[in-house]
């Protein structure tokens, strides 16, 4: 980051890329940041940096700008938008990709594409992905610090039987009637007792940072082993847990990091696994055993 031409921009909307963004400003001893951030990014601004006022729009973030940095999230045209003005006004544009899915896709809005003048990615998986898959726009990978912290706060594992399930909005049914998100939330806890021999006591519900925690409400009602879980930071929630559980989610590679056993809960009927970290079993590969 040291290298990018200053005034800075930063725009981001979704918690992926604004935690690896954040946690690299953190580190940075530049210039001038002028920061927009809308959803779950400006709360995790505000927290990281209580001192700092966010701009009040996304044309006073980018006006006088040299450099913008922006994250690659699936729920909103923010960081698309401040990409194709950034252009229009010749500020050079870095996109932080902070997954390992639909790479492609988180530069078209409504069929217009807008390229970055490059990338940057947190790990060995998404350089190698980004390479084959976005060929032409150089990629840069640097240190996931925020993984590194997160790590570093992990407590060792309790001991207690508790499963942590890390949700997320997967904007898929499957050919089915419900959302993929209950879909697999169903298929995990229907299927239990295969991922822990002592038995699973305590189950905690951990909500994405783009949905509401209302929406899974009625699994408390069901079963009085599942709570949900208010951890402001995820190494809190890691360190309550025994194991994890979830779809695609980030925090499942978290988990991975500190040594916990790590599922997926994509159904028998839901697509291959995306994620290309080693170490993370299916539950529908277990009980087909």
């Amino acid at each position: 980051m040291h290298e990018l031409a200053t005034p800075l921009a930063v725009v981001c909307h979704d918690a992926g890329a604004t935690n690896l963004i954040l946690a690299w400003l953190k580190a940075w001893k530049g210039g001038a940041v002028r920061a927009y951030m809308q959803g779950p990014a400006a709360v995790l601004w505000r927290r990281t940096f209580p001192d700092i006022p966010l701009c009040e729009s996304l044309d006073s973030a980018l006006d006088g700008a040299a450099s913008l940095v922006s994250g690659t999230g699936w729920a909103t045209e923010l960081e698309h938008v401040a990409r194709v003005r950034a252009k229009s006004q010749g500020i050079h544009t870095v996109a932080v990709l902070d997954h390992w899915v639909n790479y492609p896709q988180r530069f078209e809005r409504g069929g217009q594409v807008q390229w970055p003048d490059e990338l940057w990615v947190a790990d060995e998986y998404a350089l190698r992905l980004a390479d084959a898959v976005l060929p032409g726009i150089p990629v840069r990978q640097f240190e996931n610090l925020y993984l590194k912290a997160q790590v570093e706060c992990v407590r060792p594992a309790p001991g207690k039987g508790t499963l942590l399930y890390v949700l997320e909005p997967v904007r898929q049914t499957w050919g089915k009637d419900v959302e993929g998100e209950f879909q697999a939330l169903d298929f995990a806890l229907a299927h239990l007792d295969s991922l822990s021999p002592s038995g699973v006591h305590q189950i905690l519900l951990r909500p994405h940072p783009s949905e509401d925690p209302e929406k899974y409400q009625d699994y408390l009602a069901r079963d009085a082993r599942v709570r949900m879980d208010c951890s402001v930071d995820i190494s809190d929630a890691l360190s309550c847990a025994d194991l994890v559980v979830g779809v695609e989610s980030f925090a499942l590679i978290l988990a991975l990091a500190v040594g916990r056993p790590v599922y997926s809960s994509l159904p028998p009927w839901a697509p291959a696994l995306r994620l290309p970290h080693a170490g993370i079993q299916q539950i529908r590969h277990r009980i087909a055993s």
